[in-house]
């Protein structure tokens, strides 16, 4: 059985050559993106084993899916093929500076038709964590009830609850968000936020209050992602600010919060403490961001070791 285990949605994602508004944009390259694989690809490059919950459609795009997802070693064995809806797609707008921007196509895809019952009790319990992230509960009133079961599995057989809240408004609005996903940070064992999400969540500016009222709200560890200035976490009466990697030029940010999380657990799996595994989480995110694509930037620990200056790397 997989050391983690994950469940949501993973699109075809057409990513364009140049930069620039999309109207213009006349090539691009096909590639893949979703929180819950780009994490579980996370993990497998880092050396753990992940295992992937979903469904794809019967289609060339969704063999594509299941394909490289499995080629990047993690398991697929429950990704089930619907013959009834089609794999989601979606474009990225890519910038020079500033965000990228993502245009979704993913209505009625074979994902936001997950249920309960395409949880296998025993896959889950096997694992070590459970995974889950704030947009599968977004996709439909299914998809939040398979999230809340996979929980249940998890909780009733001593699996860690991690949980990334990833909001995406384009899914729904703010207060169903917040209210969905602090339900969802209630469960969970550890709680993953950006800034700006913490501050969406529960109405407060700073990290350490963020962190207090996601504490009380039943977390037992929180981690707010800063950026490049590093990270914040809290657990019991223990928490710290841990410095971030700048980089010289980001090229594409997308992703690097699901990197973010592969390196956290990364580091707990490892039996490294809080500290280490920020640190190990901040320098997987900062590294993500300098290849275009959600996936392809995610390092190996040898190539950390490279980033961070551990290793010199022979180029010749």
């Amino acid at each position: 059985m997989p050391q983690v285990v994950t469940l949501g949605e993973t699109m075809v994602l057409l990513n364009p050559t140049t930069t620039g508004p999309l109207k213009y944009a006349t090539h691009f390259i096909k590639q893949i993106g979703g929180a819950e694989t780009n994490f579980a690809i996370g993990l497998s490059r880092l050396g753990h084993s992940a295992g992937w919950i979903s469904r794809v459609g019967n289609d060339e795009f969704g063999r594509y899916i299941i394909s490289f997802v499995r080629g990047e070693g993690v398991d697929t064995s429950q990704v089930k093929v619907d013959p009834q809806a089609p794999t989601g797609v979606y474009f990225k707008e890519r910038h020079e500076f500033g965000e990228s921007k993502v245009f979704y196509y993913r209505k009625g895809s074979a994902a936001s038709r997950l249920t309960p019952k395409d949880l296998d009790e025993a896959y889950i319990s096997g694992a070590k964590y459970l995974h889950i992230t704030g947009i599968t509960p977004a996709l439909s009133d299914s998809c939040r009830q398979t999230v809340l079961k996979a929980i249940e599995i998890a909780k009733s057989n001593g699996v860690t609850v991690s949980f990334d809240p990833n909001i995406r408004l384009k899914l729904w609005s703010v207060d169903k968000a917040v209210e969905v996903l602090m339900d969802l940070v209630s469960r969970s064992d550890i709680v993953l936020p950006g800034l700006q999400e913490g501050q969406m969540l529960v109405g407060a500016n700073k990290p350490e209050e963020i962190a207090d009222k996601i504490l009380q709200a039943g977390a037992k560890t929180v981690v707010i992602k800063l950026g490049e200035k590093g990270a914040y976490y809290a657990s019991g009466g223990e928490s710290a600010y841990v410095p971030g990697y700048p980089v010289q030029r980001v090229v594409d940010p997308i992703g690097a919060g699901d990197g973010f999380a592969a390196g956290f657990i990364s580091g707990l799996l490892k039996g490294w403490d809080l500290t280490q595994s920020v640190k190990l989480a901040n320098a997987v995110g900062a590294r993500t961001t300098q290849v275009v694509g959600d996936v392809e930037g995610l390092p190996t620990l040898e190539e950390i070791d490279y980033f961070l200056g551990r290793k010199r790397e022979v180029e010749r």
